[in-house]
């Protein structure tokens, strides 16, 4: 009689499984990418300036959460100051055969800058522009005002994301020439179809 080792009936899945999921973790690793990790900001304290609750709320979380950086409530105790401010309006997509709105753009602008502890503009104003859309109707407007706050919430937090990595642009305090960070804006918008 043979004897051999027991198997479990799925264990040549799980290895396999286990095998696929290495050689992925090692090819990825090879073509430079990287997990959301660790970031090394140049500025290791930071004040917030303009931003509502939940704005700064998630960027202190998603800063102090993923670097050395801690977030002050002072600009004496900065090493540098992020000035942000938002913008939202709305703007029409399509109109029905009645001229009725169907569909609405919901527009977000974050408009930032950083200022270093000495008056040095480490990234000048800038801005990051997001839009959704959203179908309307008067019958569930209740509704549709509730949809319209979800998309702002979302794209808020789709900026404060952004925000972030390109708070990692900044590699020195005192940046010499031509080492600045560039203002960064969307492109212009297109001009209004002719009538």
């Amino acid at each position: 009689m043979q004897r051999g080792i027991y198997c479990e009936p799925g264990a040549n899945v799980t290895r396999r499984s286990f095998l696929t999921l290495a050689c992925s973790a090692m090819m990825l690793s090879a073509c430079g990418f990287q997990l959301r990790g660790q970031q090394d900001y140049a500025f290791k304290r930071l004040a917030i300036s303009g931003a509502p609750a939940a704005f700064a709320a998630r960027l202190t979380r998603i800063v102090q959460g993923g670097s050395d950086t801690v977030i002050v409530n002072s600009a004496a105790n900065a090493d540098a100051v992020l000035n942000v401010a938002e913008v939202r309006g709305t703007s029409t997509l399509t109109l029905n055969s009645l001229g009725v709105v169907e569909e609405y753009a919901l527009n977000y602008t974050l408009i930032y800058s950083l200022i270093g502890k000495n008056g040095v503009q480490l990234i000048p104003q800038s801005s990051i522009a997001l839009n959704r859309a959203m179908t309307y109707s008067d019958q569930y407007s209740q509704a549709k005002s509730a949809e319209a706050d979800i998309l702002y919430a979302d794209m808020q937090n789709d900026a404060v994301d952004q925000l972030t990595r390109r708070l990692g642009v900044v590699h020195s305090l005192n940046p010499g020439p031509g080492q600045q960070a560039p203002a960064v804006n969307p492109r212009a918008p297109l001009p209004p179809p002719p009538l």
